[in-house]
């Protein structure tokens, strides 16, 4: 069984609990999300598999899960960057929020979410277990679409494009 790191407010580490129990309590706990920017400045998004246990189908960041006991975040966003999208990168340390959200299922996240990003201009080879689709797409055409379609996209991908750290994140991969 998989195992998120629990933790309080400020981060720190509280103990361990099996990842759907933590989200049918809606427990805070340690996340990873990474965003991926091409040369052109364009996002890449992924659409979650519709076998997910949550948000299937639903487009979101390039990749997000949960650090496992004793990985560290950088770690963690390497692993799941191959794994889910087949990229081998070094995602650099972007920012990090909290949030809450309920989800289908009568599931919670209750997320402490480290975001990474990094430059890739390639193709990524996705993991169709965890991944049905993927797309680069420009800032501009991602808000306009996330007005328009809010229930397309995931509910943590939605905060992370509001926080005003990502508008610095997303002008530092743009020069």
């Amino acid at each position: 069984m998989e195992q998120v790191i629990l933790v309080d407010e400020h981060d720190r580490q509280t103990g361990v609990m099996e990842k759907m129990e933590a989200h049918r309590k809606g427990v805070l706990h340690r996340a990873i999300s990474v965003v991926i920017f091409n040369s052109k400045g364009e996002l890449l998004l992924q659409q979650r598999a519709l076998s997910k246990y949550h948000s299937g189908g639903l487009w979101t960041n390039t990749c997000c899960s949960h650090p496992r006991p004793g990985e560290s975040t950088e770690e963690a966003a390497q692993r799941r960057l191959q794994e889910e999208m087949g990229i081998q990168v070094r995602p650099d340390f972007a920012y990090s929020f909290r949030y809450k959200a309920a989800l289908e299922n009568d599931l919670t996240e209750h997320e402490f979410d480290h975001v990474f990003t990094a430059l890739f201009d390639g193709k990524p080879a996705i993991n169709t277990n965890e991944v049905s689709d993927w797309k680069f797409i420009s800032l501009p055409d991602l808000h306009m679409d996330v007005l328009q379609n809010p229930h397309a996209y995931t509910a943590w991908f939605r905060l992370m494009l509001t926080h005003p750290e990502f508008k610095n994140m997303f002008r530092k991969n743009n020069r």
